[in-house]
């Protein structure tokens, strides 16, 4: 089995949706297994700027992992299928057991 996860920016958007939104949504339209959608307290990218949305007068976007599991193949294929609507984002990859 193989997990996917998906870092974006909470305020992001695909079209006028929030994209984490639009994430679960095409996720479920594609049955996966399952997916879960996590709001971070803090996070920083490959610019190293260190976002916490929680501060007092912080700008920063809360960071957002959508995280999904299925076969291999159809994660594989609905990654393929997501990367054609939004090239954003990091998708990180790896093998899981099911118990």
């Amino acid at each position: 089995m193989m997990q996917a996860q998906i870092f974006i920016d909470k305020d992001d958007l695909y079209g006028d949706r929030k994209l984490h939104e639009f994430v679960m949504d095409f996720l479920l339209s594609h049955k996966v297994l399952g997916a879960t959608s996590f709001e971070g307290h803090s996070g920083f990218g490959p610019d190293h700027q260190l976002q916490r949305p929680d501060r007092l007068f912080s700008f920063d976007e809360p960071p957002m992992v959508v995280t999904f599991v299925d076969e291999d193949e159809k994660a594989r294929e609905v990654i393929r299928a997501l990367r054609e609507l939004f090239k954003g984002g990091l998708i990180v990859t790896s093998q899981v057991e099911k118990w």
